[in-house]
């Protein structure tokens, strides 16, 4: 092979091949799997909260009775992830604090609104035992620390499915994400929240190619 063919090879063979390589992955890895199943407990509680966990994709997250620590670190969100897909149709946030917090929600709603739009970062109102009863309902092997509160945050699908990672390189089954965690909030929460909306799109599109 001469040295002009080669180059060419370089340019624009190469390319298309790499192209087409990570295309493929992509589409092999369309779904975020589904760690647990029918999660009902937040469609029981959704009922006395209103807030509607069906039919939305929600990153839900546990304040607790330590709103003004986690809320530090829910900021990381806010940044990389909420002000980014706050707008996508059926997508939300929801913080699980007690009733004793629900003073401090305004000046956070008010930091948030400073970029984007609050209206999709709603607040969970529950009693401390329902607290413990919605995050048991998760079914992984973690826990609350005394404040009810946690650092992780999780993905909740349309239909109630907790969704993460079931081979994660660090962590094996990842259940949450850290949000104190600025690199994995940009780097492995950031990711599955796009491969989970992509996921849905992907569905509606198919749903509309059908029906017409």
């Amino acid at each position: 092979m001469t040295k002009k063919r080669l180059v060419l090879v370089i340019l624009f063979i190469l390319p298309l091949v790499a192209y087409l390589f990570f295309s493929s992955g992509i589409n092999n890895f369309a779904k975020l799997p589904k760690l647990k199943n029918n999660i009902t407990t937040l469609e029981n509680l959704s009922e006395e909260s209103k807030v509607d966990f069906e039919n939305k994709i929600t990153l839900l997250s546990f304040f607790g009775k330590d709103f003004d620590i986690k809320k530090v670190y829910a900021f990381n969100v806010k940044e990389k992830i909420y002000d980014r897909y706050h707008e996508f149709k059926d997508f939300q946030v929801v913080s699980v604090i007690t009733p004793d917090q629900v003073e401090k929600i305004n000046a956070f709603k008010a930091e948030i609104d400073k970029t984007s739009s609050s209206k999709n970062w709603k607040f969970l109102v529950l009693e401390s035992e329902n607290i413990s009863k919605l995050f048991k309902s998760l079914n992984t092997d973690l826990n609350l620390d005394q404040n009810l509160a946690t650092n992780l945050m999780f993905i909740i699908d349309k239909k109630l499915n907790l969704r993460g990672r079931s081979d994660d390189e660090d962590e094996g089954i990842k259940y949450g994400y850290d949000m104190s965690n600025l690199a994995e909030i940009s780097d492995k929460f950031n990711d599955d929240v796009k491969i989970i909306l992509a996921e849905y799109r992907l569905a509606l599109k198919k749903y509309k190619a059908k029906r017409q």
